[in-house]
């Protein structure tokens, strides 16, 4: 299998919004946000269909995505934070968090720009409410 572009943030071969990390899971700002804080979490184990990940991989994630989420929350105004998986853009299991104040927050057609300054910004802010 061709390693996916998320493998290839894992190994450090491409740079990311790093978020959270540990030994099995790592969360990043996605590069084509719906809105600031949108953020992708993943195993680094690449596995293509999130419905193939074991049960332990698959719930590991979820718990992981979780606290990823109370962070984004503390740390970007918004009323939820919305949840998708929709497992097509990447051959790599992914679950996105968006920090949502109506349904049209979660529409993936509604893509934003942000600059670098701003990425980083938020990333900062989201790891400095991450408490694992």
């Amino acid at each position: 299998m061709e390693p996916s572009i998320f493998t290839k943030i894992v190994k450090g071969e491409i740079p990311a919004y790093k978020i959270a990390e540990n030994e099995r899971f790592l969360a990043f700002l996605d590069v084509f946000p719906t809105a600031k804080g949108h953020t992708l979490v993943i195993p680094k184990e690449q596995i293509d269909y999130i419905f193939d990940l074991d049960d332990e991989l698959y719930l590991g994630l979820m718990a992981f995505a979780k606290e990823v989420s109370k962070a984004i929350k503390k740390a970007v105004p918004c009323n939820r934070i919305g949840v998708a998986v929709v497992g097509l853009e990447v051959p790599h299991a992914h679950v996105h968090l968006i920090p949502i104040n109506s349904m049209q927050d979660m529409n993936f057609a509604n893509k934003k720009e942000f600059s670098k300054e701003e990425m980083e910004e938020v990333a900062e802010k989201i790891r400095t409410e991450y408490h694992v």
